[in-house]
């Protein structure tokens, strides 16, 4: 896969979020029961923050420095306790501070991506999976949408189709 592709295969992932955000309504993001007892906000916070650790990575390898420490203290080792950090970092936030966040870090993924060399390292892996290879690094910049598609999409559906 070139750069460029990668490039129009996020784009289009990220149309498919935003048309999934809006046939749910922000009047509707705080709604409990769309994937376990999270609302859709939840699920949105709890993909952000992950999203922008993989983003803080990525940018930390693309311009050849250490990797970063995590957001989240050092303490939080399982994936449920760095949950719960990121529930608690994003609860004061309002709806459109969480929605301006998930597109901001969609961008800066974008912008990083963009400015890798044309000839970098990108892999997919059965036939879905894109893999960005950065000084024997290797970094899923899809994540946030696989995670989605892999856990949460079938509850926001079958939620979807309770509520309509």
């Amino acid at each position: 896969m070139h750069k460029q592709e990668l490039l129009q295969w996020l784009t289009e992932e990220q149309q498919k979020w935003e048309l999934l955000l809006a046939a749910i309504g922000e009047s509707r993001m705080d709604q409990a029961g769309v994937s376990g007892d999270w609302s859709m906000r939840d699920v949105i916070v709890h993909l952000t923050g992950w999203q922008h650790w993989v983003v803080a990575r990525l940018q930390a390898a693309a311009a050849g420095q250490p990797e970063p420490s995590p957001p989240w203290p050092a303490d939080r080792t399982t994936d449920d306790a760095v949950n719960a950090w990121i529930d608690a970092a994003y609860r004061q936030q309002s709806l459109r501070q969480v929605l301006d966040d998930t597109r901001a870090v969609h961008q800066q993924l974008m912008a990083v991506i963009e400015q890798l060399p044309a000839d970098c390292r990108i892999e997919t892996i059965d036939g879905k999976f894109h893999v960005i290879w950065l000084h024997e690094q290797r970094f899923v910049p899809g994540e946030f949408f696989y995670h989605f598609y892999d856990d949460h999409a079938a509850d926001v559906r079958a939620w979807l189709e309770r509520t309509a």
